[in-house]
């Protein structure tokens, strides 16, 4: 999988992305350092098995102040989450939303909320890495691929 690179200063407009209908009962927020276990917990529970290092990707950028990770909840159940400087500076993920809440706009929102951050934070690109779908990332944010990329800053993970 290679990374994708997005250009800060032309990012499409948070606001819209959380008109949509279907985000009505989602709400996104920066956690505070007392939710750290039960986001952790459901991270675990929801992608652990396909993406064991996501959790602890999530850990690092739960530890920062303020955190560099966005939530959606919906009745106070996590349904979804994004990071950025997680592996890297200036590298945006992992973002996952849990099962029955995909495709219904929350990850693309999850997406803006990290992406706005990261421009507010005095970034101008950001690095999307090891993107499994190129044609949502292009179509959502104009991201393009960054060949030769793979596999990018993972190459230093313990026993790659």
């Amino acid at each position: 999988m290679s990374d994708m690179l997005v250009r800060l200063y032309d990012l499409p407009a948070l606001a819209p992305a959380l008109a949509e209908p279907a985000l009505a009962d989602v709400r996104i927020k920066r956690p505070l350092a007392l939710d750290i276990r039960p986001i952790l917990q459901a991270v675990t529970a929801a992608f652990g098995a396909s993406a064991p290092g996501w959790a602890d990707e999530c850990h690092a950028c739960l530890l920062r102040q303020p955190a560099t990770c966005f939530v959606a909840e919906r009745d106070g159940q996590l349904v979804g989450f994004a990071c950025y400087d997680a592996t890297a500076r200036g590298m945006f993920g992992p973002v996952g939303v849990i099962g029955p809440a995909r495709g219904k706009g929350i990850g693309r929102a999850l997406l803006l909320h990290c992406l706005h951050a990261m421009a507010a934070d005095g970034y101008a690109y950001a690095v999307i890495g090891w993107v499994n779908d190129p044609a949502y990332y292009q179509a959502a944010v104009g991201a393009v691929l960054i060949e030769g990329s793979e596999p990018g800053v993972y190459r230093r993970r313990l026993g790659a």
